[in-house]
């Protein structure tokens, strides 16, 4: 994943010849990685990566209050790194950014 991430940094020629990528895509990656950076919401990420999940069964399994889950996801759904979708009476969060997606199953090889 890291190597996957550097060629999309840089492009890579000779040590002479690397070029950075452009500040937009900088940016982008920097600000979806300080907002995943939050330990409650890496603990979301990572329990929404194995299962799609209700704020219910999140405020349970990370035994955090509900407005605390609620917040976070709020935090987490703005900058569109999950999204929901209503099934029946429950919300169910799932994570809809690739780059996000694929740094979170990395950690499940680790």
């Amino acid at each position: 994943m890291l190597e996957e991430f550097l060629q999309n940094v840089y492009t890579l020629g000779s040590m002479d010849d690397i070029t950075c990528c452009s500040d937009q895509l900088i940016e982008s990656y920097a600000e979806r990685l300080k907002v995943c950076g939050h330990p409650v919401r890496l603990k979301i990420l990572c329990l929404i990566d194995r299962e799609d999940a209700c704020v219910t069964d999140l405020w349970t399994c990370l035994n955090q209050p509900q407005p605390v889950i609620s917040q976070h996801l709020a935090v987490l759904k703005d900058k569109g790194i999950v999204k929901s979708q209503i099934h029946g009476n429950k919300r169910i969060y799932s994570i809809s950014d690739p780059f996000v997606k694929n740094i979170i199953e990395s950690f499940a090889q680790e």
